[in-house]
């Protein structure tokens, strides 16, 4: 008897470790743009409210120049001000004819690489919402989590909050976890 209750607990303790593994998944993906420009590594969180919606914080480059511009805008119904998500964009400043350089394909698809830029809370999603991001832009990566989220009322697809940790960095954070 002893040694089936010792069985089914290491069972459960496999499964919640495991669970716990799967919970906040890693996605990887590689930029459009392959150039060699590396950035001054910084991390940061950006809070986001109805009351204060957007986000935007200059990115320099290795040389302390301002070269990138991260923006993030909210999204919700047609006529409404509501929020249902939030998108993600990096621009090159010196390069504006490109409007996202977190896409990995400048055409439209739905492919979960190709939508990492969007922070949308929908189960539906090919990107789960707590899953760590992560781009790789010219020379450098752009990390990206949900760290906290919140809707009102809880049980409606309306955001009042969200959370997220960014993280520019030249080297790999996939490495390192």
């Amino acid at each position: 008897m002893r040694r089936k209750i010792s069985f089914a607990i290491a069972m459960i303790v496999m499964a919640v470790g495991s669970w716990a593994q799967s919970a906040d998944p890693t996605v990887y993906a590689e930029s459009f743009r392959k150039h060699a420009t590396r950035v001054t590594e910084e991390s940061f969180e950006a809070k986001l409210t109805p009351d204060d919606p957007t986000y935007r914080e200059r990115v320099k480059d290795s040389a302390g120049n301002d070269r990138y511009e991260l923006t993030i805008t909210p999204q919700g119904p047609e006529g409404d001000n509501k929020i249902t998500s939030w998108r993600v964009t990096l621009r090159d400043l010196e390069h504006t004819m490109y409007t996202n350089l977190l896409v990995a394909d400048q055409q439209p698809s739905t492919d979960a690489k190709n939508t990492l830029w969007w922070l949308n809370p929908n189960p539906f999603v090919a990107v789960s919402i707590r899953a760590r991001r992560i781009v790789k832009v010219d020379g450098f990566y752009v990390m990206m989590q949900v760290k906290d989220l919140h809707f009102t009322p809880l049980d409606s697809p309306y955001l009042d909050s969200m959370t997220v940790k960014f993280v520019f960095t030249n080297s790999d954070p996939r490495a390192t976890r």
